[in-house]
């Protein structure tokens, strides 16, 4: 399968990002814009003649960390981004993932689809970046909640907002929005990319009326300054449609992988916040009426 993009002056210049050459192959084509006439109906519609496939780095089951009750995650390889505290950085390259058609992820969800029912889960399309994969990643949004009958969240940085088409998003019952810096200079020195395109993703989330749970690591003498969370909570604060604010304490648990992959951890001598200065970046979003957790 062949993956087309728009010509170069249809998209913004952080649309072309760079992908390997496992991603030329990787996704079908996609319209330049969410709403073009060629849209098709429905996320299945557009692979409708030929099976979805996919690169995926795994499958598990979680609860409380990726929607709300017991989800069935599926974390599919590909990322723009190359976060400084990326706890997955094996998940980057698509070319590192397997090839994985979408009957055989539904398949495996179903094993526990009374279960995650009954817990009040759903099925969440993490990664890497689902959005780098969005005709694959509708796919599943759209079996997961019309064949499956479960809660649909999809975990995104917001940076290939674009590639979401209106029928993706209506298949998402939730997103989990990773805004990781308010300072631009901050956000490019932790994920190699410009903030923009997320703020864009953010309010086309509002314009659909989404439910947003807003993500935010706190990294001690990186994204920690008071100006800094003060300026993800008041953006947040100011959309209306953010439910829940998750403030992640830094952890260095994915060192071990940059190691074996030969890649530089540069923060191995940042320490862990404390969860007094948690506490703080809760209270700041607390402040702003937002629930943080």
């Amino acid at each position: 399968m062949t993956m087309l993009l728009p010509p170069a002056s249809a998209m913004p210049a952080w649309a072309g990002c760079p992908v390997d050459e496992a991603d030329a192959s990787a996704e079908q084509a996609i319209p330049s814009t969410p709403n073009a006439p060629s849209t098709p109906s429905t996320p299945a519609a557009a692979v409708a003649r030929r099976p979805a496939v996919g690169s995926i780095h795994s499958w598990d089951l979680s609860t409380g960390v990726d929607g709300p009750g017991t989800r069935f995650v599926t974390f599919l390889s590909g990322c723009p981004l190359t976060c400084l505290y990326c706890h997955n950085p094996d998940t980057w390259k698509m070319r590192n993932g397997k090839r994985t058609t979408a009957d055989d992820v539904i398949a495996e969800a179903a094993k526990f689809q009374r279960f995650i029912a009954a817990s009040g889960g759903g099925a969440t399309v993490s990664g890497g970046e689902p959005l780098l994969q969005p005709v694959f990643t509708g796919e599943l949004l759209n079996r997961f909640k019309h064949e499956l009958g479960l809660h649909t969240a999809l975990d995104t940085s917001g940076f290939l907002g674009v590639r979401a088409t209106d029928a993706l998003l209506r298949d998402t019952d939730l997103v989990l929005l990773d805004i990781k810096s308010w300072d631009r200079e901050t956000y490019r020195k932790v994920t190699g990319r410009p903030l923009q395109p997320t703020l864009d993703f953010a309010h086309r989330l509002v314009d659909l009326g989404k439910d947003v749970h807003v993500r935010f690591v706190l990294v001690p003498g990186l994204t920690d300054a008071p100006e800094n969370v003060e300026g993800v909570a008041t953006f947040a604060a100011s959309l209306g449609n953010v439910s829940r604010v998750d403030v992640l304490p830094f952890h260095k648990l994915g060192e071990a992988k940059w190691q074996a992959l030969g890649k530089e951890f540069t923060l191995h001598d940042t320490p862990s916040p404390t969860p007094e200065q948690t506490a703080q970046a809760k209270a700041v979003f607390a402040a702003h009426g937002l629930y943080a957790v």
